[in-house]
């Protein structure tokens, strides 16, 4: 059956050729190709939503691992999720990962990535550590793999001064992407406290990696004020992002603006990187309850989303 939207939409525009017709053929097939490219233009960016979002419902009991995926689709309207390993309750187990890409595909869900945690420091200075830390998180590149993700995102952390950390990172780092490359999976970092919440120092170990399949996840947190400038590190990341992360704390109630975040100047940096990709929703406030944090966080993307769709210079 045909979606009545676009049955409706279609008549409009049936219904105005009858009367486009006095003005000539060159100028009805303007307005029609117009009409088309509207309907077949990409949105900016696509919203997904993190499940630590939700990591007090799911540490309550009160939302299974497994039932992510539908929590996501019928209670915010999210077709696209990003998950934390921590909440895998039968860890990367085979018919575990089977049965969640089930639920996903009978959802219409698709995952995205899985952000990995307790898995050891990728650039320990102890080489038999940092190995080992590279094996433990191959069991998540063959789960994002079966779960049809392109990314794991992994802590980029390590001992030692600036530049011995970069080089000790990068080393692990690039050990993991040559697992992860047959697999079509990406390594990707986030800016999560240490040196990987500088910026700069995130940028030279993805300079020292130099392997197409490691990438950054800026994330619009994740930086104290006092070292760095949120904005700043977020620009300095997004030409290696093959994520984006939409950190939220509290909204004002009467714009429904986020408080401690300017969204618009984040949103801008992003998309004049040329990110078109999806966007995650990750809300970490306490005013809120996690699904009205959620949703402030969905409304303020999706209405600055259409505002920048109006902007020449973002498409």
């Amino acid at each position: 059956m045909m979606d009545s939207g676009v049955l409706l939409d279609r008549r409009r525009v049936l219904a105005g050729v009858g009367m486009l017709m006095l003005a000539g053929p060159s100028f009805i097939e303007r307005v029609l190709a117009r009409h088309v490219i509207a309907q077949e233009r990409e949105p900016l960016f696509r919203i997904s939503l993190a499940q630590w979002s939700l990591h007090r419902t799911l540490r309550a009991g009160d939302l299974e691992h497994l039932d992510f995926p539908r929590s996501s689709r019928e209670d915010f309207g999210i077709e696209a999720v990003e998950y934390v390993n921590t909440f895998f309750a039968r860890g990367a187990d085979d018919a575990y990962i089977a049965e969640l890409r089930k639920r996903c595909d009978d959802m219409g869900v698709r995952s995205l990535l899985i952000m990995c945690d307790s898995e050891g420091a990728l650039g320990d200075p102890d080489e038999e550590k940092r190995s080992e830390a590279v094996s433990n998180h191959h069991k998540w590149v063959e789960a994002a793999a079966a779960l049809g993700c392109h990314s794991i995102r992994v802590n980029a952390q390590s001992r030692g001064d600036f530049e011995e950390q970069q080089k000790l990172t990068a080393d692990g780092l690039r050990r993991l992407c040559e697992f992860a490359d047959p697999h079509e999976i990406n390594v990707i970092v986030e800016n999560h406290w240490g040196l990987s919440s500088n910026a700069a120092w995130v940028v030279g170990v993805m300079e020292l990696v130099d392997h197409p399949r490691c990438g950054t996840l800026p994330d619009f947190g994740n930086f104290d004020p006092k070292v760095y400038d949120r904005y700043q590190g977020v620009q300095e990341m997004m030409a290696w992002a093959k994520g984006v992360s939409a950190k939220s704390y509290d909204f004002d109630e009467t714009s429904g603006e986020e408080t401690e975040i300017d969204y618009r100047r984040m949103l801008k940096i992003v998309l004049l990187s040329g990110y078109r990709g999806f966007i995650g929703i990750e809300y970490e406030g306490r005013r809120l309850s996690e699904r009205d944090g959620i949703l402030a966080t969905k409304s303020l993307l999706e209405r600055l989303r259409e505002e920048f769709s109006r902007d020449e210079e973002m498409r």
